[in-house]
């Protein structure tokens, strides 16, 4: 067993949990986990009997936990994140209840006290478990875990066999978490208070008045060219602060527009960007909260005490002419200079940058390998990005599709992580059918880097081979370019700054679809 540090012990659900489980005789756990399942992540370095195996996609360990039973005659476990996760793997489930077989699903949720706040991956579990025609077992507390999960177990080995489900909330996941620090009582903490929307007048007194204690969070169709240079003639006739919501759908940017900033992933650097705000001013956006709970972390991210309003984005011009901002003044773009030397994920976005076309449409899925991607392409050839507005892993490759065949006469760049590229990635055989100007760069460092960022930040401690299993693409290495090449795509392989930018230049001369795989460093966190 892992040691384990002095802090208390924060994975007594999630060890109750993987323990009745095997109590019950389900040894096998095919899982896709996320943030909110890494506590029962940790635990299974603490219980070398039950077998840990990850699937790349929900329906692959679905389908696998049906295949188990249709030949152990017993049920295997599948852990599944939140109901997107679930969802992918509904198709499979209705086979398992079709062929009788046994299955227990172990989804988890949100914290009990972040549910109501509608972060980007909230939705209705409850109902994608009795779709499948099967029991759904949501515990009413952390003490109720183990007879939840006995209860699944018992009638997903009825007779016939059948699917159940058995939500497991992050909160009673953690045990020993202390309460989140806004409420004594998780289900009490509140949300933010939302006014009536402000007109014009109301808007332009507001923000004169307020200066820098203001804050614009920009998101829908406010961020487009327009709306981001109305933002910020605002800013500079007000010193009201500006940004754009985490996970924009589509967002301008490059040489002309404004490069204003986006509100973090991160909780700890949302509230950072948000510090000393006494009032919010929502244009197309949602009143911002983490993306997940974390324990004795707040959920909700505006300041204590800020008000929080709407403005109709149809507004935004007019209220950026009633303030008389200046334009924004675009600085005379630097020539890129190509980085050379190893490949990693600042010299990927280096030249990336140094090479975007004119207009061109970036669908990003590139989660921690990006992280160098907004400031490198600020002063690069217009061009509009698309990001993963709902968490649900799997968007960049689908939407580069659907992208490509709105806008043909545009180049499409997918930059895209490995472990999400992996959930979706037959859309290269529609990009080889379709013949769609495509350039597909897999950032490949041979992990679930996201999670194992996550396992840190939710306070788990995970040091053994079963839990690092589950975070790890390698054993075997992912070949990306043989399968690319498999789907009719025609597919490289970069391992330094120079031979992506030759291959990148390359694919972007010629026509239809292209993929190269760019050799990262190995992700880790520490």
């Amino acid at each position: 067993m892992a040691e384990r540090s002095e802090q208390p012990d924060l994975s007594t659900g999630a060890e109750v949990v993987v323990n009745r489980l095997l109590a019950e005789g389900v040894d096998v756990c095919f899982a896709n986990p996320g943030t909110s399942e890494m506590h029962f992540v940790a635990a299974l370095d603490a219980a070398p009997a039950m077998r840990p195996v990850l699937c790349l996609f929900e329906g692959v360990a679905t389908g696998a936990a049906d295949g188990y039973a249709r030949i152990a005659g017993s049920p295997a476990a599948t852990l599944l994140h939140l109901g997107p996760g679930m969802a992918n793997g509904l198709a499979n489930l209705h086979n398992a209840r079709r062929a009788f077989s046994p299955v227990v699903n172990v989804v988890g949720d949100h914290a009990t006290y972040h549910q109501p706040l509608d972060a980007p991956l909230e939705s209705d579990i409850d109902a994608l478990g009795h779709w499948a025609h099967g029991s759904v077992h949501r515990p009413e507390s952390a003490a109720g875990l183990d007879a939840a999960v006995h209860a699944a177990v018992q009638s997903a080995t009825g007779t016939p066999g059948s699917v159940a489900t058995v939500i497991l909330p992050a909160d009673y996941s953690w045990g020993s978490a202390p309460q989140n620090p806004l409420s004594d009582k998780a289900s009490e903490q509140p949300s933010p208070r939302t006014e009536e929307e402000l007109d014009i007048a109301a808007a332009a007194d507001l923000l004169r008045g307020q200066g820098q204690r203001a804050v614009m969070l920009l998101g829908g169709a406010a961020t487009d060219t327009d709306g981001l240079r109305a933002a910020a003639r605002i800013n500079a006739a007000t010193g009201a602060r500006v940004l754009v919501e985490t996970f924009p759908a589509r967002l301008a940017r490059g040489q002309g527009v404004p490069p204003i900033e986006r509100l973090g992933y991160l909780a700890e650097q949302a509230t950072q960007q948000l510090s000393g705000a006494t009032h919010l001013v929502l244009v197309g956006a949602k009143s911002p909260v983490s993306f997940f709970a974390y324990p004795g972390k707040p959920s909700v991210l505006v300041p204590d005490g800020a008000d929080v309003q709407t403005l109709n984005i149809d507004d935004l011009v007019g209220l950026a002419e009633k303030l008389g901002g200046a334009e924004p003044v675009a600085p005379e773009p630097e020539p890129a200079e190509l980085p050379t030397g190893p490949l990693n994920p600042q010299t990927l976005a280096q030249v990336i940058a140094a090479l975007l076309p004119e207009d061109a449409i970036i669908s990003d899925e590139a989660n921690t390998s990006g992280v160098f991607l907004p400031a490198a392409t600020a002063s690069a050839p217009r061009h509009d990005v698309l990001t993963l507005t709902g968490g649900a892993i799997g968007q960049g490759l689908p939407v580069a599709v659907g992208a490509a065949i709105a806008a043909p006469h545009r180049p499409v760049i997918a930059l895209q992580s490995d472990g999400s590229a992996a959930y979706t990635i037959s859309a290269l055989w529609t990009m080889a059918r379709e013949q769609l100007d495509i350039t597909v760069v897999i950032l490949n460092n041979h992990a679930y880097a996201i999670l194992q960022l996550e396992l840190l930040r939710v306070g788990s401690q995970a040091d053994g081979e079963r839990s690092r299993s589950l975070l790890d693409l390698s054993r075997p290495d992912i070949d990306f370019a043989s399968i690319a090449q498999g789907f009719g795509v025609p597919a490289t392989r970069a391992t330094t700054a120079e031979e992506l930018a030759d291959q990148f230049r390359a694919a972007l001369d010629e026509p239809g679809p292209h993929l190269i795989d760019a050799a990262l460093p190995t992700w880790s966190p520490g």
